[in-house]
């Protein structure tokens, strides 16, 4: 296993407002380069838990682990979700898990994944897929945003958001995003899209165009598309769009707001056209959300 996935997850998943009950499971102490790491329970226990997280592992030349490839294995068949991190996905396509299934890993091992396991739809050009029970992320970076994912469809957008401000990193990069983009979100004070981006922030129920977008980030609107697909990796309106729809999940999270209220304070117009475009994002209209991550008695 690598140091960032394993490390990283563990941060993000024993966070104590989130409730999860998280436990390191192995067969031994392993080593990873100058650190140690000491399991909790034995690889045997996967079969107990809700969700599972293969780490990524260091050589994908090496034969896996049959214990833990059928600990996986074991563990799905149960009812348990299962998540992969960057090269884990090759624990899960061994254990047979992503045949049939779209799936992803790091993109410099994708060739790999595909050859070995011809059943697996490999998709290089994106940070995760989820297949509903089975996950799988890319390297590095994309294993905070299947994690967060994670969180999101536990939790709702709201509580993903705070876990995201918590590790100051972006709250959603949608997993169709391409891996490989020289700069994936904006850093430092003064970078002009970290600051058009509060700036529509603050905007959601207006009607708000390219042209104004570029306008207040002081460039022509040709650059600000370029510039848009360097760093994000998609388009000024299609990156508004999926804002407006995070607005959205967040109101019907926290507030008594219609749908009516929402769709106009998002952004979206009417009701109609927040359902509609509501449902195709998120998977579910907006009442059904509301219901799902809006705690009994309210907030």
């Amino acid at each position: 296993m690598l140091h960032f996935e394993l490390t990283a997850t563990y941060e993000i998943f024993t966070a104590p407002q989130l409730g999860y009950e998280v436990r390191i499971c192995g067969d031994e102490t392993s080593r990873l380069g100058r650190f140690t790491v000491e399991p909790d329970l034995p690889l045997d226990r996967l079969v107990e838990a809700d969700t599972v997280v293969v780490p990524a592992i260091e050589d994908v030349e090496q034969p896996l682990d049959p214990r833990l490839v059928e600990a996986v294995k074991a563990a799905h068949d149960g009812g348990a979700r299962i998540v992969s991190l960057c090269t884990g996905a090759f624990v899960l396509a061994e254990a047979g898990l992503l045949d049939g299934l779209r799936a992803t890993t790091h993109w410099a091992h994708t060739d790999q994944l595909a050859a070995r396991y011809p059943r697996v739809e490999v998709d290089p050009d994106v940070l995760y897929v989820d297949n509903g029970q089975v996950l799988t992320s890319a390297g590095k970076a994309a294993a905070i945003d299947l994690s967060l994912h994670v969180i999101r469809c536990d939790f709702g957008a709201g509580t993903a958001n705070t876990a995201a401000r918590r590790l100051v990193v972006p709250p959603h990069r949608d997993g169709g995003q391409a891996q490989f983009v020289l700069a994936p979100v904006p850093s430092g004070e003064g970078h002009p899209l970290t600051e058009l981006f509060d700036w529509v922030s603050l905007r959601f129920d207006r009607t708000i165009t390219v042209e104004d977008m570029a306008r207040q980030a002081g460039m022509s609107s040709r650059h600000l598309a370029r510039l848009f697909r360097a760093v994000t990796g998609t388009t000024p309106l299609q990156w508004l769009h999926v804002q407006r729809i995070r607005r959205a999940q967040e109101l019907l999270e926290m507030t008594d707001d219609s749908v009516d209220q929402i769709a106009e304070a998002s952004g979206m117009g009417t009701a109609t056209t927040l359902r509609r475009h509501f449902h195709r994002t998120v998977g579910v209209p907006p009442d059904t959300y509301r219901r799902t991550f809006r705690p009994v008695g309210g907030r």
